[in-house]
């Protein structure tokens, strides 16, 4: 497999991000309906291409990760929070989402950030189980928060501290 690569992205990704998030489309992890044409940019005035960390591997994209401050609060200025992670079924197994998640706190380490903080589904096992292994702990769970394919699925809310 070739070499994984981690960079910013740039304008010239939106439309291969566009397709990875259609493609990864799933109710284990988005609360948002499916996707369906007409499709918007991907990039918009709230999310723009600073904000995500593309993995490339052989000049595919293989993943990102979208990393933003957490509330536009100066109280809150020292906490980025995670807000959306895909990786491409064709190179699921070889660590870019665990790429990924170093690249993003060393990213918000960067920005002066103390803190990284994301939300994941309840049921999202395999996510959870990935979080927890890169040092993030469950600091709160708002029950039956979404309804999903006639299911009640908890928010829970994950942080770690990027001092230590």
């Amino acid at each position: 497999m070739e070499k994984t690569i981690i960079r910013t992205a740039t304008e010239a990704d939106g439309a291969p991000l566009a397709e990875l998030d259609r493609r990864t489309w799933s109710t284990l992890h988005a609360v948002m309906p499916r996707p369906e044409p007409p499709y918007g940019p991907f990039f918009t005035e709230r999310s723009r291409p600073e904000h995500f960390l593309v993995a490339e591997s052989g000049g595919r994209v293989a993943g990102y990760v979208r990393l933003m401050p957490a509330t536009p609060l100066a109280a809150n200025a020292h906490v980025r929070q995670i807000q959306g992670l895909a990786v491409d079924d064709a190179f699921r197994g070889l660590g870019i989402a665990r790429a990924l998640l170093r690249a993003a706190a060393d990213e918000a380490r960067r920005q002066g950030a103390t803190r990284l903080t994301l939300r994941v589904l309840g049921h999202n096992a395999p996510a959870r189980s990935l979080y927890a292994s890169e040092g993030f702990v469950v600091e709160g769970v708002l029950p039956e928060e979404f309804l999903l394919d006639g299911a009640y699925v908890d928010d829970v809310l994950m942080g770690r501290s990027l001092t230590s």
